[in-house]
């Protein structure tokens, strides 16, 4: 009878376990459906438009007018790839410079602010950039070069989107360079370089990989870029064939059109945004060939000595000879580093000096209505997008990270698909989002303007963040804890949850803090699914409001409300400091844990020694 209940035991045991796995794995392909779902069912919407006017002639077609039902996006597909040129040689040197000067010549004691000031210029909201742009930059434009429109057109989006696409490819590609071994750097010097030669000549060149793929992704988040793009780009119906000549991209042109457009119209625009989406789908298979591809030299030069054979004594006057470009190389990160800094701080200074004089305890949460509207509706939305997204998106995004750092197999063909497709959802535009949230939430399971439909979009755009932060997490914790555990006779699943994610928390806490961070600052994706009303508290989550950043693009729309966008702008901007210096706080309260825990298994180990040197004298 024992030995029955002990198979017993066993068996369940084992089905537990098997189960667990199970669920786990299904949490993981759930990002696979997930994309495939969005391709799938935006090429069916698309079909209309494509069948009446033909896939080529939507494509080359330089017509687009609701009123004849002629569509074509070719002047659109040159508009965005137009800006995308332009903006990525600006924003990519500032942003390899910075990179540079942040990990080799930036002073110790403020590079983790000098760090700060990068992120939370990545987390601002696009709506800022653009706020920022139609109001300050564009009226300096003006006044500088006179043109003859009122300042819209190639010039003041290729500086805005510089700008946004700054902080990714920074932060990439100072990654990339932290990545490269430290004997690189060490070599250089014993071979004569002198420190720029060796950070400009040799750490430079072996982060090819890295800044390359940095270039990538900035070049995705340039073409996908929707709400700041829209408010000063024009949206006119020439080419960007000048500095000043409004132009229309294929984000605008769904912006600016699907408020009013029927039927036919809504087809175009959703085809639009899915030749939108193959564009990004082949940066990222483009991202993912260069992780691929492995080889090639890491050293732009050898270094050698001259033809006549002298020593490394006189190689290293010849090198410090012909180091000048590398010494002008240092000097301009500096001075981009500090141009970098300069502008994160005026823009800030900017929004707030507008719009801090405007916030008062009655626009916050005073009682709203048509006449006079405040924050306090936004601020209900946005919390109640924020509780149901999280609900949503954290048990996939967990579970998948949980089933791919725990259970399944190094190296297996199924781990590295799902990999691959989340990272293909994570570099899915968010105007992307909001027409399939529109299609297939609002339209096809008749949520209407909802926010509901908005958390469902808002649950599938940070579920790549919360897999790929948990993952991250995860991975940092010993084996040793996990051996400890199965060694006192825990299975699997008990070691997941009671020693693994505990020790996960912190990252788990940062993944829901981006998550967070990411809801209050999206708009495009929200004004698809949720609707841009700002009258009344919303009820239930069948009502549509609109979040804060909604409400500064509502704000600025109608003209009449300025100040208004520009306090709102504030609070948004003051919402995303708090959460940086929060996601700062929790990481260093872990670095700290790390240091004290490993300073007390040293001292153990120093405990242990002694303690054996004696039994040994003895």
């Amino acid at each position: 009878m024992i030995d029955d209940e002990k198979k017993k035991k066993k068996s369940a045991f084992r089905v537990k376990e098997k189960v667990a796995k199970a669920s786990f794995a299904l949490l993981a392909t759930f990002s696979v459906l997930v994309v495939f779902i969005i391709i799938g069912y935006l090429l069916y919407a698309s079909i209309p438009a494509f069948s009446k006017a033909g896939f080529f002639n939507f494509i080359f077609g330089t017509e687009w007018s609701a009123q004849k039902e002629v569509f074509g996006i070719w002047r659109m597909i040159v508009g965005t790839f137009v800006l995308t040129a332009c903006t990525i040689p600006l924003g990519g040197t500032f942003a390899i410079f910075t990179a540079v000067w942040l990990v080799f010549y930036c002073p110790r004691k403020i590079k983790k602010i000098f760090t700060q000031v990068i992120n939370l210029l990545a987390g601002i909201p696009s709506i800022v950039y653009g706020l920022f742009g139609y109001k300050f930059l564009m009226p300096i434009l003006v006044d500088i070069f006179h043109p003859n429109s009122a300042g819209f057109g190639l010039l003041a989006c290729t500086i805005i989107l510089s700008v946004m696409i700054l902080p990714t490819i920074t932060s990439v590609t100072k990654n990339s360079l932290e990545s490269v071994p430290s004997q690189y750097y060490e070599g250089a010097l014993s071979l004569g370089c002198s420190r720029n030669q060796a950070v400009w000549r040799v750490m430079l060149p072996a982060a090819k990989k890295g800044i390359l793929s940095a270039i990538i992704l900035g070049i995705g988040r340039a073409v996908g870029e929707t709400m700041a793009v829209q408010m000063i780009v024009g949206n006119g119906a020439g080419y960007p064939w000048g500095a000043f000549v409004p132009f229309t991209t294929l984000t605008s042109n769904i912006v600016e059109n699907w408020g009013y457009a029927a039927p036919p119209e809504q087809s175009a625009l959703i085809a639009d945004g899915f030749i939108l989406l193959l564009i990004v789908l082949m940066l990222n298979l483009s991202l993912l060939a260069f992780k691929k591809n492995d080889g090639g030299k890491f050293f732009a030069k050898k270094f050698r000595g001259d033809k006549a054979g002298n020593g490394q004594e006189d190689m290293q006057k010849t090198y410090r000879r012909r180091g000048s470009a590398q010494n002008v190389l240092c000097i301009l990160s500096w001075i981009v580093s500090m141009f970098t800094a300069a502008i994160l701080i005026f823009i800030i200074v900017f929004v707030f000096v507008n719009g801090l004089p405007h916030v008062s305890f009655d626009f916050l949460f005073g009682e709203s209505s048509n006449a006079h509207a405040t924050l306090a509706p936004a601020f209900v939305s946005t919390i109640m997008l924020i509780v149901l997204a999280l609900a949503i998106a954290l048990p996939f995004g967990v579970g998948a990270a949980i089933y791919l750092n725990e259970y399944a197999k190094l190296g297996s063909i199924f781990v590295k698909t799902i990999r691959l497709f989340v990272d293909t959802l994570a570099g899915i535009p968010s105007i992307i989002f909001g027409l399939f949230g529109m299609v297939f939430f609002v339209q096809a399971m008749n949520m209407g303007y909802s926010l509901v439909a908005g958390s469902f979009t808002l649950a599938l755009i940070i579920l790549p963040t919360i897999i790929r932060s948990t993952e991250q997490s995860l991975s940092e914790v010993p084996d040793s804890m996990r051996e400890a555990s199965y060694a006192l006779g825990a299975g699997k699943l008990r070691t997941v949850f009671v020693v693994v994610l505990p020790r996960s928390l912190s990252g788990i806490i940062t993944a829901v803090i981006l998550s967070v961070g990411r809801i209050v600052g999206e708009s495009a994706a929200l004004i698809f699914t949720v609707g841009s009303s700002c009258t009344f508290i919303p009820q239930s989550y069948a009502d549509s409001a609109a979040s804060l950043s909604v409400l500064v693009w509502k704000f600025m729309s109608n003209g009449l409300q300025v100040n208004e966008a520009y306090a709102t702008a504030s609070v948004l901007i003051i919402f995303v400091l708090m959460l940086n210096l929060l996601v700062s706080a929790i990481e260093w309260g872990a670095a700290r844990k790390n240091r004290r825990e490993k300073g007390q298994v040293k001292n153990n180990e120093k405990r242990f020694f002694k303690t054996e040197s004696r039994y040994r004298s003895i």
